[in-house]
């Protein structure tokens, strides 16, 4: 009797640890806006200041135009060694006049993101290539900067 029972306690923790080890991973990155926060951002009347009051610090900010704030989050699940998984996604452009007024707030629409790759080329470079053999044992025998006191 005293056996089964913990026998079923082991078998109950056993089982709790699998359940537990089933959940996932969270990752936030970025800034996901709430829908409430974004409606009280009103154009014409919404100023720079009440902007990154109410909604942070951009993102980003425009390369080719300071009137125009980016606020991008993303928010992924991932089950132990798999691959993240978007869970939520969101991106919003946030422009001003030239007085630093809200002219316009639109949300962009995620799924017209597309995945990049590096290039794998090098750029080549002229002159002599060192194994890791010389380099590790290349200045074995040259002369060194001589030491202080000695000549």
């Amino acid at each position: 009797m005293k056996y089964q029972l913990l026998r079923h306690l082991f078998m109950c923790c056993g089982a709790i640890l699998l359940i537990s080890a089933c959940s996932p991973t969270i990752a936030n990155r970025g800034n996901l806006i709430e829908a409430e926060k974004l409606a009280e951002i009103k154009t014409g009347t919404s100023t720079r200041a009440e902007v990154a009051d109410k909604l942070g610090t951009p993102t980003q900010v425009g390369a080719f135009d300071e009137n125009v704030w980016y606020y991008f989050g993303r928010r992924t699940e991932q089950y132990s060694f798999f691959d993240p998984e978007i869970v939520e996604q969101q991106a919003v452009e946030v422009r001003f006049d030239d007085q630093g007024t809200v002219v316009a707030v639109n949300k962009l629409d995620p799924s017209l993101n597309r995945e990049i790759s590096p290039v794998s080329r090098s750029t080549p470079t002229y002159g002599h290539e060192s194994s890791i053999f010389e380099q590790l044992v290349g200045n074995l025998g040259r002369p060194g900067m001589p030491i202080k006191g000695q000549k």
